[in-house]
């Protein structure tokens, strides 16, 4: 009980029966594990859109948390969720699953794309994804776009077969790739330094921190494969929002960048530098994330 009532806390997130059916009402969502954190992130923003957007009767705004990616699906479906902030995996997931469509790419840290990594012991003998076979790979978690959705589907392309290992003490059978989730980069790294994996994949922008991939590790690897590159994160909103609404929040949005006023509400947004207009290039990229996601969904999970 003390953990739900920490999860629905009043003033700390929208409890579901709170949003829908209030047309003057703006309804950010995120998937969370950590709702306060994440409502801290999320709420100066919020509180610097809302008031632009009185001309087409937004007058209050307000948070509703989902626990996984299935909770926000509803929530879209039911239109308890207005605008949702997410990586691009999970953004084509709700594309796909809730009729949700991107508003606008997120720049976060001045990032705007980035790919996932695959890298190997030096000592390994391993050099393509072929090699894979028989092997364990670590990935993030089921929600990471660079170092889980579009690994995964590099590995379907290159005609591999996925199987979920129990742990990294366990085996995959000869004929597949075996995954585990380590959830943290560091952990990825030492699992691949101590050998308890064949392989290990995270994003371009961890491959480059050292808090992630200490210097001590990276002397002892090699990258064998790197992902297409696409979008770090997508503002989405629910299919069916009122147009006028969905083209003043993108105005707004765009406008953040420039405006002092939004300066420390974008910061503390997931380090957001620029929302950014979508893109052929992106669009391509997010398409090719789409059916991929799809395919990991159907084929490995």
């Amino acid at each position: 009980m003390a953990l739900l009532g920490a999860f629905l806390s009043p003033g700390t997130v929208a409890p579901a029966n709170a949003a829908g059916g209030d047309d003057h009402v703006l309804v950010l969502g995120r998937i969370s594990d950590d709702p306060k954190a994440h409502y801290e992130q999320l709420k100066p923003l919020l509180d610097y859109v809302v008031p632009r957007m009185r001309d087409v009767g937004i007058t209050e705004g307000r948070i509703l948390m989902a626990r996984d990616a299935q909770q926000m699906i509803s929530y879209l479906r039911r239109g308890r969720v207005d605008w949702v902030t997410e990586t691009a995996g999970t953004a084509m997931r709700l594309q796909d699953r809730a009729g949700a469509r991107p508003l606008l790419l997120t720049e976060r840290g001045g990032v705007g794309r980035y790919h996932g990594v695959f890298f190997v012991r030096r000592d390994s003998g391993l050099e393509t994804l072929q090699d894979l076979k028989g092997r364990a790979v670590a990935f993030q978690n089921t929600a990471s776009t660079s170092a889980y959705f579009a690994p995964a589907v590099e590995l379907l392309d290159a005609g591999q077969r996925l199987e979920i290992l129990l742990s990294p003490m366990d085996r995959p059978a000869p004929d597949s790739v075996g995954y585990v989730f380590a959830r943290t980069e560091l952990n990825i790294s030492a699992w691949v330094h101590k050998r308890l994996v064949d392989a290990g994949v995270v994003s371009s922008l961890d491959w480059n921190d050292v808090r992630r991939i200490p210097p001590s590790f990276r002397n002892d690897f090699r990258i064998i494969h790197e992902t297409p590159e696409y979008p770090r994160a997508l503002e989405m909103v629910r299919g069916d929002l009122a147009p006028e609404v969905e083209a003043r929040l993108r105005e707004v949005l765009l406008q953040a960048a420039n405006d002092p006023q939004a300066r420390e509400a974008m910061r503390l947004f997931f380090r957001t530098t620029a929302f950014l207009p979508v893109d052929p290039d992106s669009r391509r990229a997010l398409e090719h994330l789409r059916q991929g996601v799809g395919r990991v969904r159907e084929q490995v999970e």
